[in-house]
């Protein structure tokens, strides 16, 4: 099977899944999504997390069995309250470049390996250090592009702790990106423009580090463009000359987030005279 049948595929899968009740999963676990040993992994909130949901189920987390992606069950968490982010550091060869991921999942559930963890393996392969960022899922989407405020806070709220930890990491505070799948995409687009203001309360002084990503990587975004609305570009995305640089892919027929959504982003992108490439 092809490259762009098993993304096609997988994102399917996710959709549907989010559509269904958490026991029809495939063999639900009643734990919590934690990292393999000898990863750290950090809350991502050290005390309240704002706009925080009530009435959310406990965090859950198993294969999705009979779906296998590349012949292999994937790995999907939902209902997250309490988000964390995973430090993965290069086994060598550390360049100073560090990238923060955002899984997708319809901004109902993560799959957190497919296009979590598999990806930071490659990240640190090429000797950068990778953060992991497991966001708060499901949210109270919102508006026509199905923003997501929540999911958003948690971003901004990532990338300021990556560069207040910088050195601890052996980061170049100059160097961190970011890196999402399809809503994960969205988030990569929402973070890179929505930056200069933080939606929440400031928490501590990782807070007052800058939340501006340094690249931006996207890979099948969703919720940047509306067939509802002849695919017009997201209005509460405002691409200015100070959006990061940006990286684009897409397979030109996914049936899940239409191609629209990439070619409206990297239209703004181009129109702003944002250094951008766009792979369909």
């Amino acid at each position: 099977m092809s490259k762009r049948r098993l993304a096609a595929m997988l994102k399917r899968v996710i959709l549907a899944l989010a559509a269904l009740a958490l026991p029809s999963r495939a063999h639900a676990q009643s734990t919590a999504w934690h990292p393999a040993p000898g990863h750290e992994e950090i809350p991502l909130w050290p005390g309240p997390v704002p706009d925080a949901r009530a009435g959310v189920p406990a965090e859950s987390a198993g294969p999705v069995v009979g779906h296998d992606v590349a012949g292999r069950p994937w790995i999907y968490v939902a209902n997250v309250t309490r988000p964390t982010i995973t430090v993965y550091s290069p086994d060598s060869n550390n360049s100073g470049a560090a990238v923060v991921v955002f899984p997708g999942g319809g901004y109902n559930v993560l799959a957190i390996d497919l296009e979590g963890t598999e990806a930071c393996d490659w990240a640190t392969s090429k000797g950068m250090t990778c953060i992991l960022l497991k966001y708060r899922v499901p949210c109270a989407k919102t508006g026509r592009y199905l923003d997501c405020r929540t999911a958003l806070e948690d971003a901004q709220r990532a990338l300021g702790m990556v560069r207040h930890r910088a050195a601890e990491w052996h980061v170049d505070p100059h160097r961190i990106g970011v890196l999402g799948f399809s809503a994960g995409g969205h988030m990569v687009a929402a973070i890179s423009n929505r930056w200069a203001t933080r939606l929440y309360p400031r928490v501590d002084a990782a807070d007052d580090e800058s939340c501006r990503p340094d690249f931006a990587i996207a890979l099948y975004p969703g919720h940047l463009a509306a067939e509802s609305n002849h695919w017009a570009f997201n209005p509460d995305i405002h691409v200015t000359g100070r959006t990061p640089p940006t990286f684009i892919v897409q397979a030109e027929d996914d049936p899940v987030d239409p191609v629209e959504n990439s070619i409206v982003y990297h239209a703004a992108l181009r129109k702003a005279k944002v250094p951008v490439e766009l792979h369909l």
